[in-house]
């Protein structure tokens, strides 16, 4: 009894410093085995409207755990790093939802470490404004993401293909009801001109048929120049510019200064990169953007 009962302590202490030593290896092959064993798809997207576009592209559907790379607050993802974080999130998944066109500039580094990740691309077989990746600002090309979305989801999990087709059929047909404002906005807007103070805009003023006279590209590492604004004056003067659309965050100064040395009126558009977690979130912040353009260009 003794010489098992010394046996018994001697496997007991085994057991003991192996968990004290690759703690987190044994958490993490249980964490892989439990999604394997509830036979869960795990969705990452790479920021906000990514998110949003999925949500709706898998609402209602059980056995799918979707999460977002990036926290709402990050914004846009131009020079985003990767986090460890981020690393081990990706690692879980089994496919990450990108919005493409460059935005996502770390993918490579994805590709690279996770190669048997499927990437899906909402931005595939659009065309880009000049290189312009801010595709989700227009909504009849986030349409098309969103479609993209439900293709590559469907590819992956052909079972469910015909609900992530249905839930992309009804959603885009909300996004749709937006498109039929924006075309009402545009008997006003179209062949009149503007200047952004972000690229995001470019998409915007596409979709309302305006002409953009001049681009301030602002952000939070962004110096500009006195010459620059005062080329940026020139053109709100020569241009006739009556608006000006701006971001909210990095805009307002610059917002204010046009407000105070021209005749032209500045509105705070949202780019869509941040917000609450709803799904419908897209659809209040862009019908804010509608409502905000139409009465700018109503006065």
């Amino acid at each position: 009894m003794k010489k098992n009962k010394g046996l018994f302590v001697g496997i007991l202490l085994s057991v003991i410093t192996l968990v004290a030593f690759g703690g987190t290896y044994f958490v993490y092959k249980n964490k892989n085995m439990e999604n394997t064993s509830k036979e869960e798809l795990k969705v990452v997207t790479s920021f906000y409207p990514m998110y949003i576009a999925a949500m709706n592209v898998c609402d209602g559907m059980e056995g799918i755990a979707l999460e977002n790379l990036s926290e709402p607050e990050t914004g846009c993802l131009h020079d985003y790093q990767l986090t460890p974080a981020d690393m081990k999130l990706l690692s879980t998944a089994d496919v990450f939802v990108v919005n493409g066109g460059g935005i996502e500039e770390f993918l490579t580094d994805v590709v690279k470490a996770y190669p048997d990740l499927t990437i899906v691309d909402a931005s595939e077989g659009i065309d880009l404004l000049e290189d312009n990746s801010h595709v989700w600002m227009s909504v009849p090309l986030h349409e098309k993401q969103v479609e993209n979305i439900a293709a590559g989801l469907g590819k992956v999990d052909s079972d469910r293909k015909e609900q992530y087709q249905a839930n992309a059929k009804n959603y885009v047909g909300k996004l749709q009801m937006l498109e039929a404002q924006i075309e009402e906005v545009k008997e006003v807007t179209s062949g009149k001109s503007v200047v952004i103070f972000h690229e995001a805009y470019d998409y915007v003023a596409e979709d309302y048929g305006l002409n953009v006279a001049y681009v301030m590209d602002l952000d939070e590492e962004r110096q500009v120049s006195a010459g620059e604004v005062a080329e940026m004056m020139e053109a709100i003067a020569e241009g006739g510019i009556s608006v000006v659309f701006a971001e909210p965050t990095y805009g307002k100064e610059m917002g204010d200064l046009v407000d105070k040395e021209t005749n032209a009126k500045t509105i705070y558009l949202e780019t869509l990169v941040q917000g609450e977690y709803q799904k419908d979130s897209y659809l209040t912040y862009m019908q804010q953007n509608i409502d905000r353009i139409g009465e700018a260009f109503a006065e």
